[in-house]
């Protein structure tokens, strides 16, 4: 597939760094015991290597308790476990419409079936970002949560948590965000943008492996404020009737994926070390050009603001004459091109700016992306619409 030019970085990111698959491997071949469930040296050396990434994802979202973050099968897990682990009978949650299904549905089945209510919340089409006003002015008696994403995964647009967190603070509402289309290229700090649950796939801007995720608990939430999502072993107690009433193990049955964990903490060292800040305006400045080829055509739509400015790396447009799947297969059998068209499993955001229910092409570069896949892709742009 070394031929194919890949433009879905915000689906999953692709290719992964190679020191992702020989840290896997090397775990695979020499390391993989089940972590705390035995004293032998490699069950011991296992959980070593588990908690060592716990560390370094706890440090990356300023985060200070190694313990509090909670490794899962991906994103859409994280997000169960803190909405159905926080919210009561009764509650009332603030959301948007620009969510992905992972936060969407989930609380959308909870309001249904009366458990919950709920407000979502409405965005610009124009700047394609939320005002934290429109969250203040929905906050009553009953809201306990506040859940919203930090990056559109349609428009690409970064949300402003840190006024939305400082508001959910000020009112003493749980405030969870998901960072599924920004950690490992934009700056999260739980501590400083209020930020009471985090959660987040290993598989994107991360550029970990598909399979594992994480959820980190702030300190400003303690055990009772959960109910455990998922029961099971824990390893290092055995005896308990009920989950052990400590963080990682409370929110944490089952044997956890350590190949995968093993392979997310190669990918952050690599994240880190190749500077988030400037892959993100690498990624911006693509996404600009994507944009300047979108905005001089009158045969494109764009969808959201006209700068990449405030944008992770991801752009959506429509081509007319051909519905978002037409010009997908176009560029994919044609051009050897992968883009995603469609609704993004953001349903409610393709409402909102109009593209219900076909949706829309969304391009998003990624780390390994090149000027010359770029130019490609520009070039097959202009060639959809002669």
């Amino acid at each position: 597939m070394s031929d194919v030019v890949y433009f879905d970085n915000a689906a999953t990111s692709w290719p992964k760094p190679p020191v992702v698959a020989e840290r896997m491997n090397r775990f695979l071949n020499e390391e993989a015991a089940n972590p705390g469930r035995a004293g032998h040296r490699m069950a011991v050396g296992a959980e070593k290597m588990v908690d060592g990434v716990r560390k370094l994802l706890t440090e990356f979202v300023g985060g200070k308790d190694l313990h509090r973050m909670i490794f899962t099968m991906n994103g859409t897990d994280a997000l169960n476990i803190a909405i159905k682990g926080l919210l009561r009978q009764g509650d009332h949650v603030i959301t948007s419409a620009l969510e992905h299904n992972s936060v969407s549905r989930p609380l959308q089945a909870m309001s249904d079936a009366g458990f919950i209510t709920l407000t979502r919340l409405d965005f610009s089409p124009t700047t394609g970002v939320i005002d934290p006003e429109d969250v203040r002015k929905a906050i009553t008696q009953k809201t306990t949560l506040i859940a919203v994403t930090h990056g559109s995964n349609v428009l690409g647009t970064i949300q402003p948590i840190a006024e939305i967190g400082r508001i959910a603070r000020e009112h003493k509402i749980r405030f969870l965000v998901d960072a599924a289309q920004t950690l490992g290229t934009v700056p999260v700090n739980v501590g400083k943008q209020h930020i009471d649950v985090l959660a987040f796939p290993g598989h994107k801007s991360l550029l970990g492996p598909t399979g594992v995720g994480g959820l980190y608990v702030n300190s400003t939430l303690k055990i009772g404020d959960f109910e455990p999502f998922r029961e099971g072993g824990t390893g290092g107690d055995s005896s308990s009737p009920t989950m052990p009433q400590m963080f990682p193990y409370f929110l944490e049955g089952g044997t956890p994926n350590t190949v995968g964990i093993a392979g997310l903490g190669a990918a952050v060292e690599f994240v880190i070390a190749h500077d988030p800040a400037a892959t993100l305006a690498r990624e911006q400045g693509m996404v600009q050009k994507i944009i300047d080829v979108v905005m001089s055509n009158p045969k494109f739509a764009l969808y959201g603001p006209k700068s990449a400015v405030g944008r992770v790396g991801t752009v959506s447009f429509n081509v007319k004459g051909y519905t978002p799947q037409e010009a997908g297969s176009i560029l994919d059998e044609s051009f050897q091109i992968a883009v995603r068209p469609g609704l993004h499993c953001s349903p409610y955001a393709h409402r909102g700016i109009g593209t219900f229910p076909d949706g829309a092409i969304r391009i998003s570069p990624g780390h390994f992306n090149t000027d010359g896949q770029l130019e490609t892709l520009l070039d097959a742009l202009k060639q959809l619409t002669e």
